[in-house]
């Protein structure tokens, strides 16, 4: 088992034993388990998913900093998280529309990274929510023998 916690500026997120997480690092998407080797990684904005009791919980996360220490322990912190609950879709597509609307009318690099910034962090809140919620599909026609 792991000891794991996350927390934010505003808030302790979570805090438990679980089996395993996987999580989304400048290196890319890393699983950490028990007895991981000590490291510590910068977050990408992205989905956490935690793994405990044969179950997986989605977080959508934005950057921080995660360590992983001996003894099995894992601290993340993240300069903002949310669990797929948290996350008001409607309002999260409407921030990502406006991230991307931003990132087109970017006159500079710096306004075009931290445009692309945002649109990364709210993409990832619409992924982790979309589990949760998965979009309506309407059944298109039946095909014919």
């Amino acid at each position: 088992m792991l000891k794991f916690k996350l927390a934010t500026p505003e808030r302790l997120v979570l805090e438990a034993e679980i089996d395993s997480v996987s999580i989304p690092t400048q290196m890319g998407q890393i699983t950490v388990l028990p007895n991981h080797l000590p490291l510590v990684a910068n977050l990408e904005p992205g989905e956490l998913i935690i793994r405990r009791n044969g179950r997986e919980e989605y977080l959508a996360v934005s950057g921080g900093v995660a360590q992983v220490n001996p003894g099995s322990q894992v601290m993340i912190l993240a300069d903002s998280a949310e669990r797929a609950e948290e996350i008001d879709v409607a309002r999260a597509e409407a921030a990502r529309e406006r991230a991307a609307v931003l990132q087109l009318e970017a006159k500079d690099d710096r306004k075009f990274a931290d445009t692309a910034a945002q649109l990364a962090k709210h993409l990832a809140r619409l992924r982790v929510a979309r589990r949760r919620h998965p979009p309506h599909h309407t059944p298109g026609p039946v095909p014919e023998d």
